[in-house]
């Protein structure tokens, strides 16, 4: 079967494997559709901080079942997975987190991933796709790792919720913290973009983050109080240290996004607001489930975000000119 590796930072190389073969625990998964996400990107320009080389990208998976022990599961069927594999015993996993267990392997970046034409992976993460077609499906786990930062951060009905990228994590946090009734500022420095999140999420503003008066604009959308939430989807060092001051009084601020180095901020503007700082990484099968419940009830429509398609034979040619395009939100690759 044919496989794309990325050998080294900026350097795909395509090659033929055996197909895997099916052993105790797993099953074997047909690959149809990859979602090309931010870190398969980070990984490509060696700024992924959890990674290693040579590796085979890709976690985003639209695919039909062959084979395996999984109960439930007829051959052919449509499905996705959860492609952060938990050990089951560290505190996290013991405490139901297995999106952050301590010996987490993800596909496509601890293990190879599925830029391939098949896929062995474990029984327990295969997640039925429920009528859902392929494209949809390949969007379900960046779409719950946005729903997972929403959750983290409780928002409410009503709160102003400002959410700082608007790339697919972003953009999928948005939809999210609407559905929960949130008042939604949307910041980036792409102004295609931010018009995108006016034109087809209808988020209640938007703010150029490179504009003049950003925290004047964002006091007087929200009446002088800042909003109560502040996400980052951009994994920006610049743009997460300048958000602190973004913050209301009794403040969260969630790190959806990750980069490589430290954070520093004021701990006196920090302190006075009694704010709350949280990452929030990956999802849970809660999160899968409830975006597949969310798309099949017509609150969101994944397919509105995917720009661009690259055939599987075509990434080593097409990756950069598409990933670094100011008008992609989402590349499909198709095999």
């Amino acid at each position: 079967m044919k496989i794309l590796t990325c050998t080294a930072p900026g350097l795909f190389n395509y090659g033929e494997v055996e197909k895997p073969l099916l052993t105790s625990g797993k099953s074997i998964l047909k690959i149809k559709r990859i979602g090309v996400c931010g870190t398969d990107i980070h990984a490509y320009e060696g700024t992924q901080p959890y990674f290693t080389y040579p590796r085979i990208l890709g976690h985003e998976l639209g695919c039909e079942f062959v084979e395996g022990d999984a109960e439930g599961f007829i051959s052919g069927e449509k499905v996705t997975f959860i492609p952060y594999f938990h050990c089951g015993k560290c505190i996290a996993c013991r405490q139901h987190y297995t999106n952050c267990c301590q010996n987490i392997q993800v596909a496509g970046v601890h293990t190879d991933g599925g830029m391939t034409e098949y896929l062995s992976v474990p029984t327990h993460s295969l997640v039925h796709g429920k009528d859902l077609e392929l494209d949809s499906l390949a969007l379900i786990e960046p779409l719950a790792v946005s729903a997972h930062g929403i959750r983290r951060a409780a928002v409410k009905m009503g709160e102003y919720v400002l959410i700082i990228g608007a790339g697919p994590i972003g953009i999928g946090a948005m939809k999210f913290a609407s559905i929960a009734g949130a008042k939604v500022i949307a910041m980036d420095v792409n102004t295609h973009r931010l018009t995108f999140c006016q034109q087809k999420l209808h988020v209640d503003h938007v703010i150029q983050a490179q504009g003049v008066h950003v925290y004047e604009q964002i006091q007087e959308i929200t009446l002088g109080d800042m909003p109560t939430v502040v996400i980052d989807a951009t994994g920006s060092q610049k743009a997460i240290q300048n958000a602190f001051q973004y913050m209301a009084h009794t403040g969260r601020y969630v790190l959806i996004g990750l980069q490589k180095g430290d954070i520093s901020f004021s701990h006196p503007e920090f302190h006075k607001r009694e704010a709350t700082l949280m990452s929030s990484r990956n999802a849970t099968r809660e999160d899968f489930e409830y975006v597949i419940s969310c798309i099949r009830k017509k609150w969101i429509d994944p397919q509105t975000l995917i720009t661009h398609r690259i055939a599987f034979g075509q990434v080593k040619d097409e990756f950069l000119n598409v990933v670094r395009s100011e008008t992609v939100i989402k590349a499909m690759i198709e095999l």
